[in-house]
């Protein structure tokens, strides 16, 4: 069964894995609020797209670092839809800002990588949580290596926010099973559309080059709409017995062992 007819609020889904999320819910008939921070024209073009996908929805700005945003942006949801079926924790926040190794970050710029993740989600659930009904479905954007390796350095406050996000969703799946409502989280691997475009070119290239070498073992990066399909996967009639999961959606990338040479592992 689909999840037409209901309604959904997807932080930073003007652009990106957001606005692919976004996409694919449209498809199945689900009513869009789209978040956005800054680009209101990114924003406004996704809701032309939602439309042309036989949906509806609005747009709603406000910035999920800023307790007061996220509690302002829920009551805008609610005026509008009335109540919420599916809220998807997806803004990145201003990484850049933080992108710092752990011998030079500042206490500043570590409270800004909480904020705009673990906070934004804690405050996030609560408000979707008083707003759902019985098989309501919360789905938070995380990054499982962020949390797993740390060879990434400049990283460090990013991907511990990260963790954190993993072990919130697994307290809120315990909280709301009884409810009927389901908590997961997607982690994408590289993915086109993205963060990625943020990097220099050379780097992005570097990237795809490695990814396609067998890396990934499909031989690309993912889209934007692989990981639509994820979310709309957990967010279907079907899924409401799994909670509490991180779902792992890379393309085979996890699988790969970096103790050996790529050739050795593609027999």
């Amino acid at each position: 069964m689909s999840p037409t007819g209901r309604h959904a609020l997807i932080t930073g889904s003007s652009r990106g894995i957001g606005r692919g999320i976004a996409l694919k819910l449209s498809e199945m008939g689900v009513k869009v609020a789209i978040n956005y921070r800054q680009n209101e024209a990114a924003a406004n073009d996704t809701l032309m797209k939602v439309r042309e996908r036989g949906s509806d929805g609005l747009i709603v700005q406000a910035d999920v670092s800023r307790l007061e945003d996220v509690r302002r942006m829920f009551n805008q949801v609610q005026a509008a839809f009335g109540r919420l079926d599916i809220f998807v924790s997806n803004a990145l926040g201003e990484i850049f800002t933080y992108y710092r190794p752990p011998l030079e970050l500042t206490p500043e710029q570590w409270d800004k990588a909480v904020d705009s993740q673990a906070k934004a989600f804690l405050v996030g659930v609560q408000e979707a949580a008083r707003l759902m009904g019985k098989g309501g479905r919360i789905v938070a954007i995380t990054y499982r290596p962020g949390g797993l390796t740390a060879s990434w350095q400049p990283y460090f406050a990013q991907g511990s926010a990260k963790a954190a996000l993993d072990s919130l969703v697994r307290y809120f799946a315990v909280a709301l099973a009884s409810r009927g409502i389901t908590v997961n989280a997607i982690s994408p691997g590289v993915t086109e559309d993205s963060v990625l475009n943020s990097f220099p070119q050379e780097a992005q290239d570097g990237i795809r080059a490695w990814h396609r070498a067998g890396w990934t073992p499909m031989r690309r990066l993912g889209t934007p709409a692989d990981i639509g399909n994820a979310v709309t996967l957990l967010c279907s009639e079907e899924a409401g017995w799994i909670t509490g999961q991180v779902i792992v959606a890379d393309g085979g990338a996890s699988l790969m062992n970096p103790d050996f040479p790529l050739e050795i592992q593609r027999g």
